[in-house]
């Protein structure tokens, strides 16, 4: 018998707390893998939980954080604390242009809210965390 794979540990930035309960429920329907989902609502709750050691495989990162901040502030804070997993920015609207550019800020991928369902997040893990 094939061991357990090692759980996937998924930390969402979002400062809905709503989105954790929509995500919580996505990561539920991915059979492929078991995730554990953390959820910070600041970025400064984010890069404390990075700095505290804790088992981090992917981070999902609103595109928007209140106050102001966007993906081009949080993404390379998060990279200056040394998370060096994948990092994905989540947006309710991709049209904006700057998202063309989301590599130059640290960002491995970019994907809509409304795409998040079990088979998107199954994709990203095989592509971005499991890489079997």
């Amino acid at each position: 018998m094939m061991p357990d794979p090692q759980p996937i540990h998924i930390l969402l930035v979002d400062d809905d707390p709503a989105e954790n309960l929509i995500m919580r429920g996505v990561m539920k329907k991915v059979s492929s893998a078991e995730i554990h989902l953390h959820y910070c609502e600041t970025i400064d709750d984010a890069l404390d939980f990075i700095k505290s050691g804790k088992p981090v495989s992917m981070v999902l990162m609103d595109n928007r954080l209140q106050p102001q901040a966007d993906f081009r502030e949080t993404v390379p804070a998060m990279r200056q604390q040394g998370f060096i997993g994948p990092i994905g920015v989540i947006s309710s609207s991709l049209a904006d242009p700057y998202f063309q550019k989301f590599e130059e800020y640290g960002a491995d991928f970019r994907i809509d809210k409304a795409e998040l369902d079990p088979t998107a997040i199954e994709f990203i893990l095989r592509e971005y965390v499991t890489k079997s």
